[in-house]
């Protein structure tokens, strides 16, 4: 609606200082001549916004003017209510702040919307948290926050998964990303972007130099490309399995990210075949938690290593009594 876009166009300018034409239509996804129109609109309002043309040129609102965000809908209030929910202001040391900002907001909503925005936080709870992902480690988030709001270069201690002594190195950060409760820092060493997991950063201090930030890129499509890249990694063995369907939501939810296409039924029977892509053979080890339920049908050195371990599991158990707390043991 043309109401919301000039809303839109007020808070942008508020917020942004001079933002060229083009820029605006690009974000509210109208032409550049709409654009135009609703800043002769607003400025028939009584807005003091002003437009200047060439190259270094926008629209500004003239110095000094604000407006009072009053204009939310009830749609809006309810979304902003949810951010109480997300869990990421705390490590960041942010919950006190967004309370007083939610406070400020309810303060501002017209009167009927008031009672919906309220029961919103009591009645919807994200948990980023995947089941039965364990106790996470205790991460400093608040420590990268602050280094990576100092437009400095960062000296990490970072101790890389599978090793137990930290590397030193110098990054240039782009901001943080939480996923699925997880932090990751995004920065670029010696020019090659990457991730960081915050909870194997062991220490995190900034430079005296200023961060180097490639022109032009931006936070979010660093993490867009990095993303892709760990998604799309092919694995280094491809594992054919079938699993009986009592436990194939289970498997699936539990082995999505290594997944390679959809699992299909078996013609008879009650089982599902699938493929999995993975790092190595010893990776197989882990679906033995399905017992009999599921079968890896190739390669044959992914058997072995199931077969091996099986055969471990069952000498460990295979004598009754001959457990360390069995009488006469």
């Amino acid at each position: 609606m043309k109401s919301d876009r000039l809303l839109s166009i007020l808070l942008l300018l508020q917020t942004r200082g001079r933002v060229p034409a083009g820029e605006l239509a690009e974000r509210l996804e109208v032409s550049v001549r709409t654009i135009y129109r609703d800043i002769e609109a607003l400025s028939a309002a009584g807005v003091p916004v002003y437009a200047e043309r060439g190259r270094h040129g926008g629209i500004a609102l003239l110095p000094g003017f604000r407006t009072d965000v009053t204009g939310l809908t009830a749609d809006e209030a309810r979304a902003l209510f949810v951010l109480a929910a997300q869990g990421a202001h705390a490590a960041l040391g942010l919950d006190a702040a967004l309370g007083s900002a939610l406070r400020k907001v309810m303060a501002a909503l017209p009167a009927p919307h008031r009672p919906a925005a309220e029961l919103t936080s009591r009645r919807i709870l994200v948990d980023p948290v995947r089941w039965m992902s364990g106790p996470r480690p205790v991460v400093d988030v608040v420590e990268l926050h602050e280094a990576v709001f100092a437009d400095r270069r960062l000296r990490l201690d970072y101790r890389h998964s599978g090793t137990r002594t930290p590397r030193a190195y110098t990054v240039d950060p782009y901001g943080l990303v939480v996923k699925a409760g997880v932090w990751y820092l995004v920065a670029d060493r010696d020019g090659v972007p990457q991730l960081f997991r915050a909870d194997r950063v062991r220490r995190a201090a900034p430079t005296d130099d200023a961060v180097v930030r490639r022109p032009g890129v931006e936070l979010a499509e660093l993490w867009d490309a990095l993303r892709k890249q760990v998604e799309e990694r092919p694995g280094g063995v491809r594992l054919r399995v079938r699993v009986h369907r009592s436990r194939l939501d289970l498997f699936v939810r539990l082995h999505a990210g290594a997944l390679i296409g959809e699992p299909r039924p078996e013609e008879e029977g009650e089982w599902v075949r699938a493929e999995l892509a993975v790092d190595s053979v010893e990776w197989a080890r882990s679906l033995l938690s399905f017992g009999p339920n599921l079968e890896v049908l190739s390669p044959p050195e992914a058997r072995t290593v199931l077969a091996r371990h099986a055969a471990a599991v069952v000498a460990l158990y295979g004598e009754a009594g001959r457990g360390p707390d069995a009488e006469g043991g």
